[in-house]
């Protein structure tokens, strides 16, 4: 009877279960991996083999067969070689079979035995939890994301050596106690300090908005007028990463293998991907989907400096995550969904010489090359940013003025507060902040007075906004009311959400 034992691959962001069964039978000396491997699975049979005579076992001088089932999944990477070492053992009898009952195994193996990380391993350890296994088994190095999982035994290995004598009960692996993510109150930013900007007050109220609502931004100005310093600072006030909100960032980059050594997501991501980037880089994707540059900036922001020097068709690719935070990647293998709700960032020069709203210099581009410059900016594009901010040149009194500007700090305590408010009002629907609720939501729950309301439709019919476009202002106006912390939204608020989308970019 063929040994058997379990392990898993990871397809987008969920684990899928693969049956490791190894044979021995008589014949010449073989090894051979069924089950569509792909290469770097095929090439486990010399790791394997390696790592094995390595521990002093010897491996079958007999005709050895490994299957990976089910045999109509993909197997990529190398999570396999430590499960196919021990279920090669377990057949030849140098392990007990009931010592692999209700265990996972995963890690990859040097030629010398050790144990080295796999990329997803928070994917394939909640996904155990959720399936009732009680213990897994994972190289060192993976063990901090392990331990992110209550209620699973993470046993922590060093080597292929260490983990048999573990199934051998004579000597047991360390277990990596769990963890939580502890509270990041105290965490050092490493972004620029709204309080080193000078002038700007406009950009900064309107930073303030997004941060607290969760909102999209696009800021247009001359070159030098602080955009990109803006856009870093950006994260610096957006509220601390929620438990939840660092286990589905975290579990994001260890799929894409981005993770630090301390196996978790502590702070916003920041991406800002640069203006050479493909749509496939940006959305995801490959023969076997990975997460790409929208979904890393899950839970944080997506900044895209040099907007309309993106390809058309790349920044096109935006419009499905910004209207439901994912995006859906098919290829001929299979679809997968990645979440991706993030801030999009912006900023974005005039024309295509920087200087049309200059005081200083003249803007030497023709009518021609203007229009052709602001078509790369589609109307359904637009229509999926929810504040749009002209950033003029910062003048010398303002640079030289010594008095300092609110800091990050406590820009981000305003925005902590909003944010507050906007989860205990949305907690019923599982929804942390305006800009996540959908249009009937907005119908149903948004309150606004009498002079809010004419105010708004007479903006709308004079300027001949979109639908979309009219849910937006009211939930912009919405996170306004929520940082003024009132219950209902009045005309002060619409005013103000309007002066965000009218400014020069009807």
């Amino acid at each position: 009877m063929a040994s058997h034992l379990k392990t898993a691959t990871v397809i987008g962001l969920d684990a899928v279960w693969i049956d490791v069964e190894a044979d021995i039978s008589a014949g010449l000396s073989a090894f051979s991996v069924v089950g569509l491997p792909d290469t770097a699975v095929q090439e486990a049979r010399e790791r394997v083999k390696s790592a094995i005579k390595h521990t002093g076992e010897e491996f079958p001088r007999h005709r050895v067969t490994v299957n990976l089932a089910p045999a109509d999944v993909k197997k990529s990477g190398t999570p396999f070689d430590l499960p196919i070492a021990l279920a090669v053992l377990t057949e030849s009898g140098a392990i007990p079979q009931s010592a692999c009952h209700n265990t996972i195994f995963v890690g990859e193996l040097g030629l010398d035995g050790s144990l080295r990380p796999v990329h997803g391993m928070l994917s394939i350890a909640m996904q155990a939890k959720l399936d009732g296994f009680s213990s897994i088994i994972v190289p060192e190095a993976n063990a901090p994301e392990a331990g992110l999982v209550e209620g699973l035994t993470v046993f922590a290995g060093q080597n292929l050596a260490s983990v048999i004598r573990h199934l051998q009960d004579t000597e047991k692996l360390p277990v990596f106690p769990f963890r939580t993510i502890g509270n990041n109150e105290n965490q050092t930013w490493s972004y620029p300090d709204l309080a080193g900007i000078r002038g700007q007050n406009q950009a900064r109220r309107a930073l303030e908005i997004a941060a607290a609502g969760g909102h999209n931004l696009l800021m247009q100005g001359p070159p030098g007028s602080g955009k990109t310093l803006l856009a870093r600072a950006f994260p610096g006030i957006l509220p601390h990463l929620t438990t939840s909100e660092a286990l589905e960032a975290t579990r994001i980059h260890s799929v894409a293998g981005l993770l630090s050594p301390d196996g978790v997501v502590t702070q916003r991501p920041f991406r800002s991907p640069h203006h050479s980037a493909s749509s496939v880089s940006l959305v995801g994707g490959g023969t076997i989907p990975k997460p790409g540059e929208i979904s890393l900036a899950h839970r944080g922001v997506l900044f895209l400096d040099e907007f309309l020097e993106f390809p058309r068709h790349v920044l096109e690719s935006l419009r499905q995550p910004l209207e439901d935070g994912t995006v859906t990647v098919s290829r001929v293998g299979g679809t997968v969904t990645f979440p991706a709700r993030f801030s999009l960032v912006g900023a974005m020069n005039p024309c295509p010489c920087g200087y049309a709203t200059d005081p200083d210099r003249t803007c030497i581009c023709s009518p021609i090359q203007m229009a052709k410059y602001r078509k790369r900016l589609s109307g359904p594009l637009l229509d999926r940013i929810d504040l749009f901010l002209e950033v003029p040149k910062v003048s010398t009194n303002e640079l030289a003025d010594p008095h300092a500007n609110e800091s990050s700090a406590q820009v981000r305590q305003r925005v902590q507060t909003a944010r507050d408010r906007q989860t205990q009002r949305l907690a019923a629907l599982k929804l942390s902040t305006n800009s996540e609720m959908s249009s009937e939501l907005v119908r149903t729950m948004i309150d606004i007075r009498s002079e809010g309301r004419a105010l708004l439709r007479n903006a709308v019919d004079r300027y001949k906004l979109s639908a979309r476009s009219y849910f937006r202002i009211v939930k912009v106006a919405r996170t306004i009311a929520d940082l003024s912390e009132d219950e209902k939204i009045s005309a002060e608020h619409i005013a103000e959400a309007l002066t965000y989308r009218l400014d020069g970019w009807t």
